[in-house]
């Protein structure tokens, strides 16, 4: 006869062991496992400290032609707080955009204790606001402050409107402005008001109306009105320097005002 040899379960093989055994080498190792997690932790927060990390300098490139590097690094150096491996590089970021001038930067870290900021001036293109403030537009159509007397331009066109629409403005006046110029008549101011209206003073003092609408509405109304000026001003003995004022929001024409040329004496003309 035949001895079968059933084999069961040995001590060795988890199944076999106790619930009270098992439970406890669970406890083990998760135990080992906490205590390596902790000491990873506690490493890394001793090495992110460590001296060898402290931040030791800025390199500042870029566009710094308004305001030198040496001084952009003392003004900034004050707010760096950790070290190379815990500094926040949004708020380095931030501080550096909060200077005059700059309008983007770009952090990144330099192994093992710089920092490289890459700067990006604001280009003026004309003044914002009214006289005296120290407020410009940038060529993106966005208004900042800086030191005007750092404007090295001579001479920018001025604007003024809502804040939130100064591309628009900028846009208009990019528009406009070759058109006046092609007749001799440069722009001096272009306000947005905050009813939507649009307003130009040229650089002779003379004040023009051009009522709301979007650049094709403005620039329609304008090319009817540079294309008929001069010879209207001729009709009266003027030529386009005794121009006043002008009123362009009428639909079929435009209200014209002209040194030396009155209402009063239109109208008695007229009815001789």
């Amino acid at each position: 006869m035949k001895m079968l040899n059933a084999r069961g379960p040995t001590l060795n093989h988890p199944a076999a062991l106790p619930m009270d055994v098992r439970l406890m080498n669970l406890t083990a190792t998760l135990l080992l496992l906490g205590f390596v997690l902790l000491a990873l932790a506690t490493g890394g927060r001793w090495l992110a400290h460590h001296p060898f990390f402290a931040i030791r300098g800025l390199t500042v490139l870029g566009d710094i032609s308004h305001t030198s590097a040496l001084t952009l690094r003392a003004q900034v150096a004050p707010q760096l707080k950790g070290t190379f491996l815990t500094v926040d590089l949004n708020a380095v970021r931030l501080a550096f955009e909060g200077l005059p001038w700059v309008r983007r930067a770009v952090v990144q870290r330099e192994f093992p204790n710089r920092l490289r900021v890459i700067l990006q001036e604001h280009q003026p293109v004309a003044y914002w606001g009214e006289e005296g403030e120290s407020t410009l537009v940038n060529s993106f159509g966005e208004v900042f402050e800086a030191n005007l007397g750092e404007v090295e331009q001579d001479e920018l066109p001025k604007l003024d409107g809502p804040v939130e629409r100064s591309a628009e403005v900028l846009s208009m006046h990019r528009t406009l402005q070759p058109m006046f110029d092609a007749i001799d008549l440069p722009i001096e101011r272009l306000v947005l008001s905050s009813r939507g209206n649009w307003q130009i003073t040229l650089q002779s003092g003379a004040r023009l109306e051009l009522g709301s609408g979007g650049e094709a509405d403005i620039t329609a109304r304008v090319k009817q009105f540079l294309g008929t000026v001069a010879q209207v001003a001729a009709h009266h003995g003027r030529k386009l320097d005794a121009l006043e004022g002008a009123d362009l929001r009428y639909a079929q024409g435009y209200a014209l005002r002209l040194r030396g040329v009155s209402t009063v004496a239109a109208d008695a003309a007229a009815r001789n």
